[in-house]
C-alpha cells in the first residue's frame, strides 16, 4: 500500500478495540523527542572548540556572517546560541502556518512529517558540524528542526482533547509534560554520546547529532503511527457535556478564520505571552542568579570571603543542581496544573498563576537579601511549575472558548506568543542586567529590578485573563459549516450503534508496553534530575 494511504487521516479512525489511553503515550513519544530543545545548551561549549589550533587573534575579528562559512576559526557561544532562538521562532511560525492543514491531514501524517523534520534536521545539523559550516547547522537544527518542533508540538492537541472531553487538562498535560521533560532525558544522552564519540580533545558533536536525529526519527514515527482519532460523534460512556458561562465552556465550535480575529483569542495570546516571558526570564537566569545572589553563602562562607577553586566548583555544581530541579518542576508542573484546571477552571487556574506569581517574583529579592537559599530555590521551582503549567493549560482553555473542532489550528496560531516571548524575554533580561552592572550595581542586587519588571508583566497577563468572556454564539459554525469541515477532515458520519461501540477495547499488553516505552525513559530523566539536585543539599 502507498505511504500516503497509510498516513491518511481516514486510516486512523479508531475501531471498537481501541482504548483511548493508548493516545497519551503516542503523544508523549513525540513530545519527549522535541523537548530536547530545552537541553540543546549542552552543545554550545563543545561546538566552540571544534577547530584545534585555530589562530585566536585572527579569528577574534570575525563577525557572525563570517562564522557562517569559516572552516579555520572556531564559532563563538553567541553565534551558536542563536540556533535555539531560531527553532523556537520557527516552532511558532510553523504551528501558525500549518495548524489548519494539520486538522485536515490528521495526527499520523503531521507527526510523521514532524519526525522527518526534527530527526532529519538534527542529521543535517550534524553534517554541518562535521563540515564546520554553521549555515548548514542553522538550516538543519534551526529552520528544518524548528518546523518539526512546531508540527510535533501541536500534532497531539486536537486528538487528545477530542478523546478526553471530560478531562481536557489532564490529557493535554500528559503530552505537553513530555516537552518539559525531554531535556531531562536528551541532555544526559547527548553528553554521554559526545564523550563516546570524542576524538582526542574534540567532542563528538557531529556524530551525536546524527545519532540522536535517527533515534528521534524512529521514536516519533512510532508515536505518529500510534495515533487514532475519534469516530464522529464519539464521547466517553456516561459523559454529558454541560455548557456554562461560569466556566466558559461552550457547545459550539468557532472556525479558525473567525477565532483569531476575536478579542478572546488575543486576550489569551496576551495571557500566554506574559506568562512565558516572565517564566523564560527566570529560567534563563536561574543558574547565574543563584551564584550571584548567594555566592559563598551556599557553602556557609561569609560574604566577601575569597573563594578557592574547589569552593567555586561546588557553587557551580549547586547551580547546576537547581537547573536540574527546575527542569523537573517545569515538566511535572505541566501535568499537575493542567489536571487541576479540570476542577478549578482554566480562567481561575491562570488567575492563580498570575496572582501567586506576582507575589513570588516580588518575594525573591527579599529572600536573596536575607540569605534564605532554601526558600529561594523552592520559590523558583514553584514559579517554573507555573511556567510549564501555562503551556499545558492553554490548549484546554482554547477548547473551552472556541470548541474542539479546530482547536489544534487555533492553538498553532496562539503559539506565536511563545515565539515573541522567546525573543523578548531573554533580550529584556540580558539588557536590564547589563544596564544594572554598567550603573555599578552589585552583582547580588542586579536581579532585583528585573524580577519586579517580570512581576509587572504578570500583572498585564492577569488583566488580560480577567477580561476573557465567552465567544458570541453568532460566531459559532453553522450545522452546514460544521458538516463541511468534518468532511474535509474525513470524519465519516457513523451510526449511533457504531459510535457507541467504538474505542472501548481493553488496555491489554499493548497499552502496558506503550506506557513503559515512554514512562521508563521519563523516570530515568527524573532520577538524573534529582541526583543533580542533591548538590543543593
Amino acid at each position: 500500500m502507498a505511504t500516503g494511504g497509510l498516513l491518511a487521516r481516514e486510516r486512523t479512525i479508531a475501531g471498537p478495540r481501541f482504548n483511548r489511553w493508548l493516545v497519551p503515550p503516542a503523544a508523549l513519544a513525540i513530545h519527549l523527542c522535541i523537548g530536547m530543545a530545552y537541553g540543546f545548551s549542552v552543545f554550545w561549549l563543545p561546538m566552540t572548540t571544534l577547530v584545534p589550533g585555530a589562530d585566536a587573534g585572527a579569528c577574534a575579528t570575525q563577525g557572525f556572517l563570517d562564522q557562517l562559512t569559516t572552516t579555520t576559526c572556531n564559532w563563538t557561544v553567541p553565534s551558536v546560541n542563536h540556533i535555539f532562538e531560531t527553532f523556537i521562532a520557527m516552532l511558532g511560525l510553523a504551528a501558525a502556518i500549518w495548524g489548519g492543514w494539520l486538522e485536515h491531514a490528521g495526527p499520523r501524517k503531521a507527526g510523521f512529517i514532524a519526525a522527518c523534520c526534527w530527526g532529519g534536521g538534527l542529521v543535517i545539523g550534524g553534517i554541518g558540524v562535521s563540515m564546520h559550516q554553521l549555515w548548514l547547522v542553522y538550516l538543519g537544527c534551526g529552520f528544518l528542526g524548528g518546523v518539526g518542533q512546531g508540527l510535533g508540538y501541536i500534532t497531539p492537541v486536537s486528538t487528545l482533547i477530542k478523546w478526553f472531553p471530560d478531562r481536557r487538562g489532564l490529557a493535554t498535560g500528559f503530552a505537553i509534560m513530555g516537552y518539559g521533560g525531554g531535556a531531562m532525558i536528551g541532555a544526559p544522552i547527548a553528553v554521554k554520546l559526545m564523550s563516546v564519540f570524542k576524538d582526542g580533545d574534540i567532542a563528538g558533536v557531529s556524530k551525536t547529532l546524527i545519532c540522536m536525529g535517527v533515534i528521534y526519527f524512529v521514536a516519533m514515527t512510532l508515536g505518529a503511527f500510534g495515533f487514532r482519532v475519534t469516530p464522529s460523534g464519539w464521547k466517553p460512556e456516561g459523559y454529558q457535556p454541560v455548557a456554562s458561562k461560569a466556566t466558559l465552556i461552550s457547545h459550539g465550535h468557532v472556525h479558525l478564520s473567525r477565532a483569531w480575529k476575536t478579542p478572546q483569542f488575543w486576550l489569551i495570546w496576551g495571557v500566554l505571552c506574559m506568562n512565558v516571558t516572565a517564566g523564560i526570564g527566570v529560567l534563563s537566569m536561574a543558574s547565574p542568579m543563584l551564584q550571584d545572589v548567594f555566592g559563598g553563602r551556599l557553602l556557609g562562607v561569609d560574604p566577601g570571603t575569597e573563594l578557592s577553586t574547589a569552593q567555586k566548583a561546588a557553587i557551580a555544581a549547586a547551580a547546576a543542581g537547581l537547573v536540574g530541579l527546575i527542569s523537573l518542576f517545569n515538566s511535572v508542573g505541566r501535568l499537575a496544573w493542567a489536571s487541576a484546571s479540570d476542577f478549578l477552571g482554566r480562567k481561575n487556574t491562570y488567575c492563580v498563576f498570575f496572582i501567586l506569581g506576582i507575589i513570588l517574583y516580588c518575594t525573591l529579592p527579599t529572600l536573596g537579601h536575607m540569605g534564605l537559599a532554601a526558600l529561594f530555590v523552592i520559590t523558583v521551582c514553584l514559579i517554573l511549575s507555573m511556567y510549564g503549567g501555562g503551556f499545558a493549560t492553554v490548549p484546554a482553555y482554547l477548547a473551552d472558548i472556541f470548541g474542539t473542532q479546530m482547536v489544534g489550528a487555533i492553538h498553532g496560531r496562539l503559539l506565536t506568543a511563545w515565539s515573541v516571548a522567546g525573543v523578548i524575554g531573554p533580550v529584556l533580561i540580558a539588557g536590564v542586567r547589563e544596564a544594572q552592572l554598567s550603573a555599578g550595581v552589585a552583582k547580588n542586587l542586579v536581579y532585583d529590578r528585573t524580577l519586579y519588571i517580570l512581576a509587572g508583566l504578570l500583572l498585564i497577563g492577569l488583566i488580560c485573563n480577567l477580561l476573557v468572556r465567552p465567544v458570541d454564539p453568532k460566531l459559532h459554525m453553522t450545522e452546514d459549516e460544521l458538516r463541511h469541515e468534518r468532511a474535509l477532515q474525513h470524519e465519516a458520519q457513523s451510526t449511533d450503534a457504531s459510535v457507541a461501540s467504538a474505542a472501548r477495547g481493553s488496555f491489554g499488553i499493548l497499552g502496558v508496553l506503550a506506557w513503559l516505552a515512554v514512562g521508563i525513559p521519563f523516570l530515568i530523566g527524573v532520577w538524573i534530575a534529582l541526583q543533580k539536585a542533591t548538590a543543593l543539599l
